[in-house]
């Protein structure tokens, strides 16, 4: 463990910046800074970089390019670091069955790596953030593809940007089955929409792999969507920090070459 280099990890996202530090297995708390409020990035940066031992890099996710060029240079001021970036200067953390996998969002990359590396088996790896994606890895350790949709505040923004009537609300926990009024009706759509989106495509996944996968959840919503995991037939375990493990793996992956 003393040989392993310290990664202060960051997973720039449509929405946020996520960082925390991380040391082969073990993960500090996680911290989100939403983008174009990131004001206290530089002290928690410095702050957590200041607790990081040596041999220590800083490593960066992004899908989104103006949230990067942030980040970078709040690193370049705050640490007098270079951010190694995943798929720049760093390589992807996963292999891919792909034609193109560079045009893949490093993000989904990254949780299905971290995902596979934990479990060593086939597994589905389904991130609700900003947009829903649903991926799967194969018992070898290769990404297949997967599927993108839009997150639950998207959906209901959506709705209400798109219609004449239909309220803007906010996806909570759904306990009726019939909306009684449209609030109820728009927020059940949502939510059993995104629980019913899942149990489509891992099911079909299960039946090109031939087995049924772990299905592994990340993201804002995640707990909303799986609900009681003590109750849950399709989800396994909700992992929050699943993201940041991933960029600390492609990192690794290049001590193994």
């Amino acid at each position: 463990m003393e040989s392993i280099p310290h990664i202060l990890a960051c997973d720039v996202g449509n929405s946020a910046v996520h960082l925390a530090h991380v040391h082969g297995e073990q993960v500090t708390p996680v911290q989100t800074f939403r983008l174009g409020e990131l004001a206290g990035l530089g002290a928690a940066l410095t702050e957590l970089w200041r607790g990081t031992p040596q041999p220590r890099k800083i490593a960066a996710a992004s899908v989104n390019a103006q949230g990067l060029k942030a980040l970078e240079a709040v690193a370049a001021e705050a640490l007098r670091q270079d951010v190694l970036v995943i798929g720049r200067d760093l390589p992807l953390p996963i292999d891919t069955d792909l034609p193109h996998p560079e045009s893949i969002g490093v993000d989904r990359l990254c949780c299905a790596a971290a995902a596979y590396d934990r479990l060593g088996t086939a597994c589905v790896v389904a991130d609700f953030g900003t947009a829903v994606t649903v991926d799967c890895v194969s018992d070898e350790g290769v990404f297949l593809g997967g599927a993108i949709l839009p997150g639950l505040s998207m959906s209901a923004a959506a709705l209400h940007e798109r219609t004449a009537q239909l309220p803007q609300v906010t996806p909570r926990p759904v306990d009726w089955t019939f909306g009684n009024d449209t609030e109820q009706a728009i927020v059940g759509g949502l939510v059993r929409g995104a629980r019913g989106a899942l149990r489509a495509l891992v099911e079909a996944y299960a039946t090109q792999l031939g087995r049924w996968p772990t299905v592994i959840l990340t993201g804002g919503d995640a707990l909303l969507v799986a609900g009681d995991l003590s109750d849950s037939d399709l989800v396994q375990a909700i992992v929050d920090d699943l993201a940041i493990r991933g960029i600390a793996a492609a990192y690794y992956r290049t001590l193994l070459k």
